[in-house]
């Protein structure tokens, strides 16, 4: 089997249904590209649709509360020795977008925003220990922001923009004539300290300091080659959310608990086929899951869960340069809210393009 097999198309269209993942993850925090072969760049793009709204006895209809948004990636891998390489990503490993502006007159939460903007900046060392095995490491500085506004309460949050240091360590094994490749990533939590201005009309206009913490988090990515042109692939990702929690000073004066915490720490699976037809065209097919944590899900957050289907195709334009894309069709799972509020049968769809070229 032909290690180019490994190439194929999954791996962007994938990376939208990941937009859905417990907590605030929207990117995987994917290192695949250290692992690609030679001098190698990309530049991805995705755009997420959510169709998300819920009804509560009280208030009425929510509306479709969860604007789309785009995801912008990029990536350079290069190889220092024959046993050492070295990359660059970037990528926006955690958001939120919430727009309440169509909500019932009635509607508690009506005309009420939140945004949570980031983007990160990974360096990684990979380096090739023989007989198959590697080990790689490195640092990401992560940059945030946020801004909430809730009408009901006459109250607005928004932070300063912010950065700090985290790093990850990984474990790989290869078995290349068969495209087998298996890795394991740890990445350490991200402590960023924020200033924060809150206004509302109960107590004035305020400043004060904030420390959110951002989840550590385990990846597992495994493939395999399991006939001529065929892939197997399987990844999973958990990540410790229960200890992310935004908690303004003011807001708990008003309100007496957090403006945003998690029920429980987050799995995400995805399991998927690829086959390469001939020397232009590959696709992908790969089904996702999250089981639901359980209990209230936060306003600003109202999923628990997703089950999600993806297609993918990769055009060989040139023998180093490819495109691809995919499409992902994404079940947001049931839950309720704190207002009473029910919100079933949502979905998202996520598509994504994706240019590489190997040097």
């Amino acid at each position: 089997m032909k290690s180019k097999t490994t190439l194929l198309a999954a791996s962007l269209a994938v990376g939208s249904t990941a937009a859905f993942a417990g907590g605030m993850d929207r990117s995987g925090q994917s290192i695949a590209p250290i692992f690609e072969t030679g001098t190698y760049v990309e530049l991805s793009f995705g755009s997420i649709s959510p169709d998300v709204s819920g009804t509560s006895p009280i208030f009425g209809y929510s509306g479709d509360m969860a604007p789309s948004y785009t995801q912008v990636s990029g990536a350079y891998k290069r190889d220092l020795t024959d046993a050492l390489s070295m990359a660059i990503i970037i990528d926006q490993p955690y958001g939120a977008d919430v727009d309440y502006g169509s909500a019932d007159p009635g509607y508690l939460l009506g005309g009420s925003t939140a945004t949570v903007d980031t983007v990160g900046v990974t360096a990684i060392l990979r380096y090739k220990l023989g007989n198959g095995f590697s080990v790689h490491g490195g640092v990401r500085n992560l940059t945030a922001s946020g801004e909430v506004s809730l009408p009901f309460l006459t109250y607005d949050m928004e932070t300063s923009t912010e950065n700090d240091w985290s790093w990850l360590a990984g474990v790989a094994y290869e078995i290349p004539d068969i495209a087998l490749r298996a890795s394991l990533t740890y990445h350490s939590d991200t402590t960023i300290d924020f200033d924060v201005t809150e206004s509302s009309i109960p107590l004035g206009t305020n400043a004060s300091q904030m420390q959110v913490v951002m989840p550590q988090s385990v990846n597992f990515d495994f493939q395999t080659g399991i006939a001529a042109d065929t892939l197997l692939m399987f990844s999973a990702r958990w990540a410790e959310w229960t200890e992310t929690i935004i908690d303004p000073n003011d807001y708990r004066t008003l309100v007496g608990d957090n403006l945003v915490d998690h029920n429980g720490d987050t799995t995400s699976y995805s399991l998927g086929i690829g086959r390469r037809f001939n020397d232009k065209w590959s696709g992908s097919f790969a089904i996702g899951y999250e089981d639901a944590t359980g209990g209230l899900s936060g306003n600003l957050s109202p999923r628990d869960g997703y089950t999600s289907l993806t297609v993918g195709a990769k055009y060989q334009i040139t023998e180093q340069t490819a495109i691809s894309g995919g499409v992902s069709y994404v079940w947001l799972g049931d839950t309720a809210t704190s207002i009473a509020s029910e919100f079933e049968d949502n979905t998202a769809i996520g598509v994504g393009l994706k240019l590489s070229h190997h040097f």
